[in-house]
């Protein structure tokens, strides 16, 4: 079996509660979704095909055990469900970056998610599927809301609650759209709220710029 795949490469874990980790990033290419925000559009088309025996051979160069599968929406492949599961199988401790408009029900469930909640400004808040949050393991799985101003922050809060997010969440994360002028105002709100959630900024980019790609 094979993916199609963006990159392969090993860089700092930037977002989530992983953040600051050194990581073995496996990107697919694709996404059915079209956030405004995006910042993968290259992934959109394009990539190689390669075996599973391919990207565990570039995986095991880069030699690091924490791996993360990425996109595009890398569970828009079929293939990836069965590649999760040797990733698990071979020990490898495996983190699941997902925009939450595919089905997590075949995931492994040794595998970590990290569920992405499009808000409003996504322009793709109408496609969230709703039933991966009721599949959510709160020993391990965490759910990330990416706003870019305080409207994405109150749909964010209704959600956590309806959701009941901060007991089936291990982690919820609130990530500003990067270069936002607005931060500290978010910061200073999120701060306020009383809500188990953490300001999840994305390290890579402060440390390496917004275009870079493959760090």
């Amino acid at each position: 079996m094979d993916l199609r795949i963006t990159e392969i490469f090993l860089s700092i874990q930037g977002e989530s509660s992983h953040a600051g980790r050194p990581c073995a990033f496996v990107r697919l290419t694709g996404c059915p979704m079209r956030c405004v925000w995006c910042d993968s559009e290259y992934t959109f088309t394009g990539g190689e095909r390669m075996r599973f025996d391919e990207i565990l051979a570039k995986l095991r160069e880069l030699d690091c055990n924490l791996v993360e599968i990425t996109g595009g929406e890398p569970l828009a492949q079929k293939n990836i469900f069965p590649f999760i599961t040797n990733l698990c199988d071979l020990g490898y401790e495996v983190l699941i970056e997902t925009g939450g408009y595919v089905s997590t029900e075949k995931v492994d469930e040794r595998a970590k998610i990290i569920l992405d909640v499009k808000c409003p400004a996504s322009g793709e808040a109408e496609r969230n599927y709703w039933a991966n949050l009721e599949r959510l393991n709160p020993e391990k799985d965490e759910v990330k809301f990416v706003i870019a101003d305080l409207d994405d922050w109150e749909f964010a809060v209704r959600i956590i609650e309806k959701y009941d997010l901060q007991n089936q969440a291990k982690e919820i994360l609130v990530s500003p759209v990067f270069g936002i002028k607005n931060l500290p105002e978010i910061a200073e709100t999120i701060a306020k709220s009383n809500l188990k959630v953490r300001l999840n900024l994305q390290l890579h980019k402060y440390i390496w710029g917004a275009d870079v790609h493959g760090v």
